[in-house]
């Protein structure tokens, strides 16, 4: 594609696969922006962006602007000469880039826009208890995920989905995706649509907060909650034990719908199974982790930890 001169933008390994599947398509890239390192562990040894990485053992020239307005920032990505920006889980860009390159600047998003707009639509798809979902590449404008659609792919979501299967599933799924969008770019081919004005399908950001397990839910709601935080962040809740309240992480989990007369956050604990008893039935939980500890299955805590018969999950 020698017309077409790519910058890409991106950080987390997502990001990787797209732009290893431009360089192995031999797409030129004339440029890699991507986080600005970060201070992480004990030591607090720089940590360099897994896009970064990549880019490097490409011997592709990267830029890590802590701010997307500054003048010099500006000049050096103007003299890259890119005419097509591709944006893959970066941050929102100031009109000045966006509107730079003549081909525009197209991101790629792992939902079917414009539902789950926003920073987490893997998670939240699962969370939710969608049966569907997809990649779509867009257009940036000067709001988030709000532009005119390129192209858009659709997968199935299974009942045992976890976040990290799907998001794999829509990694390879979007670099075939971003493929597609820059060939009609550089064939002249494209063709958008607007988006709705309204959806009401959101995806904000993860905390603490909205990763915390409310027992007093239907065991679908909670099966679903924990399987679309699996791996990660992963959802967690307290778990009291006599006088001890630990903060509990919890992965692998099964349901079953049934009724009971147990409260809700019950621990019922035997020798080979770990169960929390919901409204409408159990949740059985296969893989946990206690805090401090290291993420076990459930088998393995049972033989080492003693649950009182008070034990709850609050």
């Amino acid at each position: 594609m020698s017309n077409i001169r790519i910058v890409f933008m991106g950080t987390p390994s997502f990001a990787v696969h797209i732009l290893k599947e431009l360089v192995e398509n031999n797409y030129t890239v004339v440029g890699v922006i991507t986080a600005p390192d970060k201070p992480a562990g004990r030591g607090r040894k720089l940590n360099e962006s897994d896009v970064k990485k990549y880019a490097i053992s490409q011997n592709l020239k990267v830029l890590q602007p802590t701010n997307l307005k500054n003048d010099d920032f500006l000049k050096e990505l103007k003299e890259l000469k890119a005419n097509l920006q591709i944006v893959v889980a970066f941050r929102m860009l100031p009109k000045a880039v966006w509107q730079m390159p003549e081909f525009g600047t197209f991101n790629l998003h792992a939902s079917l826009l414009p539902a789950y707009r926003g920073a987490a639509p893997i998670h939240w798809a699962i969370i939710n208890g969608e049966t569907k979902t997809g990649v779509t590449t867009f257009f940036i404008d000067d709001k988030i995920d709000t532009g005119e659609v390129i192209l858009q792919e659709s997968t199935p979501i299974s009942n045992e989905e976890t976040v990290g299967s799907l998001h794999d599933t829509l990694m390879y799924l979007g670099a075939n995706l971003v493929v597609k969008t820059v060939d009609s770019i550089a064939q002249g081919k494209i063709s958008t649509k607007k988006q709705p004005e309204l959806e009401e399908k959101f995806a904000p950001k993860l905390n603490p907060e909205n990763c915390k397990i409310d027992w007093s839910l239907s065991a679908t709601t909670i099966y679903n909650k924990i399987r679309g935080l699996n791996p990660f962040p992963a959802a967690w809740t307290v778990l009291k034990n006599n006088d001890e309240e630990i903060s509990v992480k919890i992965y692998g989990v099964s349901k079953i719908i049934e009724q009971h007369h147990f409260d809700e956050g019950k621990i019922i604990a035997t020798k080979k199974e770990l169960k929390v008893a919901v409204r409408d039935g159990f949740i059985i939980i296969n893989e946990i982790k206690l805090s401090g500890k290291k993420k076990m299955d459930a088998k393995s805590l049972l033989n080492g930890y003693h649950f009182s018969s008070e034990a709850k999950m609050v």
